[in-house]
């Protein structure tokens, strides 16, 4: 796919009919990239930003209201006529494959690079790795019916590409205020063994949180079970007694029939 292509591709209809929400200067989107912005800067606090893949700016525009340097790069022509005026300057039409002016002290990729061919999307990989230490990355995992999802791929697979340039999952951060899905994977430059230390720490701490849930489960599913068996016997002993006494009315009613 060319440039061309992909500036063709991500047009007006795109944004107004492929991205759920019609995508623009809407309060929907502005309050949620408002949200980004509140937790990148209070989560990561970071001096510089390049949202790589941008769309029409809204979160170089949030961030930037928060005095924090940030600047957005989008393949669409469409999306970045459409950034808001006193951001125009920095935002540029780009590929996140070719090199951006300089390093970052965060770069934000959100739902991007599953629209590109899959060597495409292991180019960007490495381009976004050579421009920061510190990569705030979402990329859905199994929406394949959107028609400009070129490389859906799991978690995995992202995490290898990004372990190939010297980056690995940030275990202690959580991202999942962007998606369920969201990773901030940072530049390691300490021995593997330290890595794999901190991966083991939290298989370790959300095993055990599994296994306690588990078993928390089970002991009130027998707890409910144990009260429904209760109220059953319950009623039926209940049952019993009015069968009686219908049956000694019965016997005054019509003592012959008996």
């Amino acid at each position: 796919m060319t440039e061309r292509d992909e500036q063709n591709l991500f047009d007006a209809y795109y944004f107004a009919h492929g991205c759920g929400e019609p995508y623009q200067r809407s309060e929907v989107w502005l309050n949620l990239f408002k949200a980004f912005a509140e937790r990148i800067e209070m989560d990561i606090n970071p001096g510089s930003v390049l949202d790589a893949g941008c769309a029409m700016g809204f979160l170089v525009e949030t961030l930037r209201n928060r005095g924090i340097e940030a600047w957005g790069v989008d393949i669409s022509s469409h999306a970045i006529r459409n950034v808001a005026s006193e951001i125009q300057e920095f935002c540029w039409v780009g590929s996140v494959t070719e090199p951006f002016p300089c390093k970052y002290d965060l770069i934000v990729s959100i739902e991007v690079l599953e629209h590109l061919p899959l060597e495409d999307s292991e180019k960007a990989v490495s381009n976004l790795c050579q421009h920061s230490d510190d990569i705030l990355f979402s990329s859905t995992p199994f929406d394949y019916k959107e028609v400009s999802h070129f490389n859906v791929q799991p978690l995995e697979y992202w995490a290898e590409l990004f372990a190939r340039q010297g980056f690995y999952r940030d275990v202690d951060f959580n991202a999942s205020f962007i998606t369920p899905w969201a990773v901030r994977y940072r530049k390691k430059d300490e021995p593997f063994h330290r890595v794999v230390r901190d991966y083991e720490r939290k298989y370790w701490l959300l095993w055990k949180e599994n296994t306690d849930l588990r078993e928390l489960t089970l002991e009130m599913r027998e707890e409910l079970a144990g009260g429904e068996l209760n109220t059953l016997q319950d009623e039926d002993k209940r049952g019993g007694g009015v069968r009686t006494w219908l049956k000694q009315i019965r016997k005054r009613i019509a003592p012959d029939n008996e």
